[in-house]
């Protein structure tokens, strides 16, 4: 297959991340009015109660709302959305009486269709209060779906709860509704049901009652069922308004939450279970203002840092008297300090918390941290022994004892540090990510056989060329003067610009680097491949991270970063007179074949006949919302179909990534052999990866170092740099997102047609990778003249 030249407009890659990883966006929508809002307050209400980890956008569609009425709304949903219906539009609806409330309501509840911006829609209605557990109607991908009514047929939709997906938010299904209501052919009786009901004709995916139990079913003071999700208040009596005879029982469960904010905000707080990290900081922060609770100031810091808000986190919890005995806040609160560079404090509230047997285990794994930070080994290895001494089977307290036995950076050899390049790296530890473990030597591999006299022959971890700097560990005096005693400093490679991997208050990105001491640098400075490694749903502190990358770029003498994607979020960081200085470094992982001393290609017939099937789990919630459940059915479905073609295995590049592994197992039946990488060198990375015949990967470098390997790739898109990356080699059907409907039966198609052709796809990631070369090969000439190599 002949290579055709990297794709120009790989560098308009769009910016939006939904777009790129193909994430749902999801919505619930009501129309509120002043006559119905104590009933949609109540609904908020109880949506947050009975669901405390669902956080969708709200959009309330609306005529006219006062401006109180808009404030009391804001504070019960942190994601609403007010979107004003165009009332005109349903003059010319032939039975449309706009003086009629009634009519009104229906009509306006239409505007849902003419949305735009979701993929999955749930419309409530304002006489609705939530029961139950939503969790499949968020799952729901298919069709239109409501409840049947219960009176009137099966055929017939109710109205209240529907389910819309895309396909039906659109202008021809718009177009076939207004048909409907300007013909006038549809039944009098609540308008919208008519309509839609004529529309749909009873083409439309059938709930369970339980998700819209109309209240007339219980005449008579029945009491609502255990299993009712939604109950739903029809008939002109509502409870705000006095209620009706004969609905008691009903109407004491709408009673529940007829709450005052501080009363809502204090049942949130106290509800158990998973929480939504936007609504326990929304109502948390209130209620910790108005009340110094310190366990709701805990979850409130712990929900920030979930999320990389360690300043929000330690203010909150600063704010706070804790008792000296109340551990679990000591132990949030100094992670909290720690992770903005304020060490001292943070070790004090550590101390506080490693007094109680329940928190001492990850206290004494944090002290451990900061003390190997500033470079001492054996108070982090004293602290780690104390952890693990309260729990010998807690895992950060066991790698840090182990990689403080020893260095694990080796101290160079032989050769003066003029002739040295220092390298500032994500080091991995023992049982550490296999990509990350991988990179540090690609770089040099890649910088070196640019710049040493002896080629890459002597780049290896510990070389006399090579002066380590771990990024993670505090960029001190002491580490700012050895850097000025080398020939220069290359930071990278990696994903280094991510928020919560090893925070610190001092960059806000993984290089733990105080602005004085990176501006004290006096040596060419070499930005090499670096990846922008921001989450879908994730976010910087804006002002240091910001300021940071910009001295970073401005004092850099070559700043290159790893894919296109990456050029344009920093470029949008900066300000115009530096975008120039942001260049395209591919991954060196990505030419492995390249720059690896005597690499020989497999001979065809060499391979072994596995596919290999890698997933990630590091921040799942980004990675998949509410999707999990149908990824692993089709990953099953994927598994069974490629396993008739040949072995599947999985391939962890850390421990948690056998999950996949066990879920298959355990809700499909289906078993994969696990091969555990994170244990492997780096040549056994690299030979595993070029004798298989194809990876399906989700971690970035579960794709790049195959390809580099000369391996064919599919991508499970849960991040933006998978899409990044495919762009930048022209090859966007070499990924499937892992939120696609139809993911199984579409990674069967395109594996089975990359392996059917086996030769010819080698052949291409021959092909890409050598355009990737090109651009290496062309930077290595301005790395020489910078570094006099």
């Amino acid at each position: 297959m002949t290579a055709t030249p990297l794709a120009p407009a790989a560098a308009t890659a769009p910016l939006s991340a939904n777009a790129l990883t193909g994430k749902r966006r999801l919505a619930f929508a009501s129309f509120v009015d002043e006559n119905y809002l104590p009933g949609f307050l109540a609904l908020l209400r109880s949506l947050a109660l009975s669901n405390p980890g669902v956080c969708e956008d709200f959009i309330v569609l609306h005529d006219d709302l006062r401006p109180q009425s808009v404030a009391s709304i804001r504070a019960l949903h942190p994601r609403v959305r007010f979107h004003r219906v165009d009332a005109a539009r349903y003059d010319s609806y032939e039975k449309g009486d706009q003086d009629n409330y009634l009519v009104r309501k229906a009509y306006f509840i239409l505007d849902v269709f003419r949305l735009r911006d979701y993929d999955t829609i749930i419309t409530l209605d304002t006489d609705m209060v939530v029961l139950g557990d939503l969790t499949e109607l968020l799952q729901l991908r298919e069709g239109l779906a409501a409840v049947p009514q219960f009176f009137y047929g099966q055929h017939k939709l109710n109205s209240g709860l529907l389910v819309i997906q895309r396909e039906y938010l659109s202008d021809e299904f718009c177009a076939r509704i207004d048909a409907t209501g300007r013909s006038g052919d549809y039944e009098l009786d609540k308008h919208d049901q008519g309509i839609l009901n004529s529309v749909l004709d009873g083409d439309f995916v059938q709930l369970d009652s339980r998700y819209n139990f109309v209240k007339r079913r219980l005449s008579g003071d029945k009491p609502v069922p255990d299993e009712t999700a939604i109950l739903h208040f029809t008939g002109r009596h509502k409870p705000w308004q006095g209620g009706e005879s004969g609905y008691t029982q009903a109407e004491d469960r709408w009673r529940e939450f007829e709450l005052t904010d501080a009363e809502f905000y204090a049942a949130y707080m106290a509800v158990s279970g998973t929480m939504h990290r936007d609504l326990v900081v929304k109502y948390g922060t209130e209620h910790v203002a108005r009340t110094g609770d310190v366990e709701a100031a805990r979850k409130v810091a712990h929900a920030h840092i979930n999320s990389g808000g360690f300043q929000e986190a330690a203010d909150i919890l600063s704010s706070v008297h804790i008792p000296v005995d109340d551990t679990w806040p000591h132990e949030v609160l100094g992670h909290a300090l720690m992770s903005v560079s304020r060490y001292d404090e943070a070790q004090v509230q550590l101390h506080l918390a490693a007094g109680s047997p329940v928190r001492a285990a990850t206290s004494f794994g944090r002290l451990a941290q900061i003390a190997w930070i500033h470079g001492d080994d054996a108070a982090a290895h004293a602290y780690a022994m104390q952890g693990l001494a309260v729990d010998p089977t807690h895992r950060p307290n066991r790698l840090m004892r182990l990689r403080t036995q020893g260095h694990e950076l080796p101290a160079p050899r032989e050769g003066a540090p003029e002739d040295q390049l220092a390298h500032v790296a994500f080091y991995m530890p023992q049982q550490g990510n296999a990509g990350d473990k991988l990179l540090p030597e690609s770089v040099r591999l890649a910088v070196g056989t640019s710049t040493g006299p002896n080629g890459g022959a002597d780049i290896e971890t510990g070389s006399a060329r090579w002066h380590s700097i771990h990024a993670h560990r505090l960029f001190d005096k002491a580490a700012l003067q050895r850097v000025n005693e080398r020939r220069g400093l290359v930071i990278g490679g990696g994903g280094l610009f991510i928020p919560d991997t090893a925070p610190n208050g001092n960059s806000a990105w993984q290089w733990n680097v105080p602005d004085e001491h990176l501006n004290g640098i006096d040596v060419p400075v070499i930005v090499y491949a670096v990846g922008f490694n921001a989450f879908d749903g994730q976010s910087y502190r804006a002002g240091r991270f910001n300021s940071s990358l910009r001295q970073l770029v401005e004092r850099s003498a070559f700043f290159a970063l790893r894919n296109h994607g990456s050029i344009q979020k920093v470029r949008a960081l900066l300000p115009e007179s530096l975008h120039d200085k942001v260049r395209f470094q591919p991954c060196p992982t990505t030419v492995t074949r390249q720059l690896v001393d005597g690499w020989t290609d497999p001979a065809p017939g060499q391979r072994e006949n596995t596919v290999m099937i890698n997933a990630a789990y590091d921040r799942a919630g980004l990675r998949f919302g509410h999707d999990y459940d149908h990824f692993l059915a089709e990953m099953a479905k994927a598994v069974r179909a490629l396993g008739r073609h040949t072995e599947v295995q999985c391939v962890a590049h850390s421990l948690d990534d056998e999950k996949i592994a066990f879920d298959l197992r355990r809700e499909h039946n289906v078993s994969l052999p696990v091969i555990p990488m994170y244990d492997f060198d780096n040549d056994a990375i690299r030979d595993t990866y070029a004798r298989t015949k194809l990876v399906i990967g989700m971690r970035g470098h579960a794709g790049m170092i195959p390809f580099g390997c000369g391996t064919p790739i599919i991508s499970l898109i849960s991040h933006p740099k998978m899409a990044y990356f495919l762009a930048d080699i022209d090859r966007p059907e070499w990924g499937v997102s892992v939120h696609d409907k139809n993911l199984g039966a579409l990674l069967t198609e395109r594996a089975l047609g990359l392996l059917d052709d086996h030769a010819a796809s080698v052949a291409d990631v021959h092909g890409r990778q050598q355009e990737l070369w090109k651009v290496t090969q062309a930077n290595a000439a301005d790395l020489r003249a910078i570094l006099g190599g």
